[in-house]
């Protein structure tokens, strides 16, 4: 395989799910070399903990390279950020993490470009939006590892008791809102603006809108008037109106939304592929639709990734990339993607289940991939302005609040942390 051996690669993660692996950095008996690799957990019990799916995949990998070692460690969604810093830290980055972002380290010209390890056909395999979201200034640091968008979910039995479609539009979805409520369901639309993963609620709502974090050429707007609008709405039509259940929108989590759902109490709310089997595991019976906009189902939807990210400090390009190559060849990627309900982050996996009866439950999300649009994480300013949406968005939908203010403060948090880069 050709490879090109001239720049840094940097991998940056962002998917508001629960994950984390990672790995330990021990050096390299005298006769090989030993990889460390810390990773995020997308397991939700011992049984699926992604420590499994690596420990297969390395020994698979080693058996075909008896010169590498790779030791794996992983962390949770809540650790493994913070884990692999204070390594980096400390002088002790490992050669490979999967986590949330990879711009800062990028910044600090401590990370292998991507065209540094890949090889040309695994780089070129990486689904284009997903590929252009781990760049900063046009290079590729960050490799998508796992990714994910939102559909709408409702709750067929809720929604049949209540005599309603599921919607395309706001007007729709407003409607169907006050119609659960007539029926008593304690959240007709669930709306999670709380810290746990605002960051995602919001931008789906901006997006079915017409606007986003970013304009066109990539400057925060957050206060733009397609969002000032998006948010005057969301407290006037769901939130005044008692339609978000009891409690306020800035105190809800994704988690505790997701967990009312698969209880049976929500009558709709966006999710990801995950909550699926969630809501299936307790026998709710839910429908999928695309994400209702302003004035018909919204053109674009949220595409979440999580990174891969390669370290320069151990200088072990050549087995990284190897390793890499390894890690990210259609067979391995189909393996991680089933086992955790993910979208593949490459082109020819993606082909292989779109067209598989397997994995049928997965294509609205698949189809939504393609017109996804993600974070501004090549922005090295984005985690103070996720932080800050996390603290105040939900306070733009508070009864009696200017949404136009929220977001105005949001904005000047923005240019204050996009004005350093």
């Amino acid at each position: 395989m050709q490879r090109r051996r001239t720049g840094t690669i940097a991998v940056v993660s962002a998917l508001g799910m629960t994950a984390v692996l990672g790995g330990c950095g021990l050096t390299g008996d005298s006769d090989g070399v030993t990889l460390k690799l810390v990773a995020a957990d997308y397991g939700d019990s011992k049984g699926n903990s992604s420590q499994k799916y690596w420990d297969e995949l390395v020994e698979s990998y080693e058996a075909q390279n008896p010169d590498v070692r790779v030791d794996v460690t992983v962390y949770s969604w809540n650790d493994v950020d913070r884990k692999v810093r204070e390594l980096v830290d400390a002088g002790e980055a490992p050669d490979m993490a999967q986590i949330g972002a990879y711009s800062d380290y990028a910044d600090e010209d401590l990370l292998y470009r991507a065209d540094d390890v890949l090889s040309i056909p695994a780089q070129a395999d990486f689904v284009p939006q997903l590929a252009a979201a781990g760049q900063v200034n046009g290079v590729q640091y960050g490799l998508p590892f796992a990714a994910s968008t939102r559909v709408l979910f409702y709750n067929k039995t809720l929604f049949d008791r209540a005599g309603v479609r599921p919607p395309k539009s706001w007007d729709d979805l407003a409607e169907a809102a006050e119609a659960l409520k007539e029926k008593g369901v304690k959240y007709p639309y669930a709306l999670p603006l709380g810290a746990e993963e605002a960051q995602a609620e919001t931008m789906q709502w901006m997006l079915s809108g017409g606007g986003g974090y970013t304009d066109d050429v990539g400057t925060y707007a957050v206060d733009s008037p397609q969002n000032a609008t998006t948010f005057t709405w969301l407290r006037d039509e769901l939130v005044g109106k008692g339609l978000t259940g009891p409690v306020a929108p800035g105190r809800l989590d994704r988690a505790d939304a997701f967990a009312a759902f698969a209880a049976g109490d929500v009558g709709m709310l966006n999710g990801h592929p995950s909550l699926m089997k969630t809501a299936s595991d307790k026998g709710v019976k839910y429908g999928m639709v695309t994400t209702p906009g302003v004035d018909g189902e919204s053109k674009n939807t949220l595409g979440v990734s999580d990174w891969m990210t390669a370290f320069k400090k151990n200088g072990h390009q050549k087995e990284v990339g190897d390793f890499l190559d390894f890690v990210y060849s259609e067979e391995n990627v189909l393996d991680f993607s089933r086992e955790y309900n993910l979208l593949p982050v490459t082109t020819s996996a993606s082909r292989t289940m779109s067209a598989a009866p397997e994995d049928e439950n997965l294509k609205p999300f698949l189809d939504e991939l393609l017109l996804s649009e993600l974070y501004p994480v090549g922005k090295t300013s984005w985690a103070e302005v996720s932080a800050d949406v996390k603290k105040h968005i939900g306070e733009a939908v508070a009864p009696g609040r200017d949404p136009k203010e929220v977001l105005g403060r949001i904005q000047a948090t923005a240019m204050r942390a996009g004005s350093a880069e």
